[in-house]
């Protein structure tokens, strides 16, 4: 029974190796989805030095999560690493969609392309509270391209033709994306409207 008990002993290190791994990715990866959502937050209200720290944590987060768990690839493709750097993705995307600049590449990010592409739609849908917030600005000139870069976005995932199981269910998020951009384009259109009416009436009473 001696090499059953070495083998038991070796398992069972193994397994603490894994679990100490999991422990260490999960902290890494609640800590990319706070620095996330708090970029996002922080780039609709203009918070640009803000934006760039919580974006810097939330890369720093990422890379020890990855260096975690990657040599244990149970626990590497589990779904909470996949979810972490949806979230990244999704904040980096939202900064570039909102001032207009190339989203960056899965390869850029560092991120598996899954994780990209339902980072990308989700950020796609943050620009409805974006373009919302331009509205109550008076900037519809401003709103309406954040619609345009919504529709593209949309346009070019919906492309994407393959099975849930390897895209990480973009499928569901493009349905739910789809149902943002017709609310979003539901009210610009209602805003248009009212001020074509209002411009009407200033020049009938000018």
């Amino acid at each position: 029974m001696t090499d059953l008990a070495n083998q038991i002993a070796d398992a069972a290190g193994r397994l603490d190796g894994l679990n100490r791994a999991r422990e260490a990715g999960l902290v890494a990866c609640r800590a990319v989805i706070r620095a996330s959502s708090s970029a996002i937050r922080a780039v609709h209200l203009g918070q640009t030095d803000v934006v760039a720290r919580r974006l810097d944590e939330a890369a720093t987060a990422l890379a020890s999560a990855v260096s975690a768990l990657q040599p244990y690839p149970v626990i590497f493709h589990a779904g909470f690493l996949h979810d972490a750097a949806k979230e990244y993705v999704e904040a980096r995307a939202t900064q570039a969609l909102v001032v207009g600049l190339p989203v960056p590449s899965a390869a850029e990010l560092g991120v598996e392309v899954p994780a990209w592409l339902n980072g990308l739609a989700e950020a796609a849908s943050e620009l409805r509270r974006h373009s919302l917030d331009r509205l109550r600005a008076g900037q519809l000139d401003v709103a309406e391209a954040l619609l345009e870069r919504m529709d593209e976005v949309f346009g070019e995932l919906v492309t994407i033709d393959f099975p849930d199981a390897v895209t990480g269910g973009l499928r569901r998020t493009l349905d739910s994306l789809r149902a943002v951009i017709e609310r979003t384009r539901s009210d610009i259109t209602i805003a248009v409207l009212q001020q074509r009416l209002q411009e009407s009436l200033d020049r009938q009473l000018s």
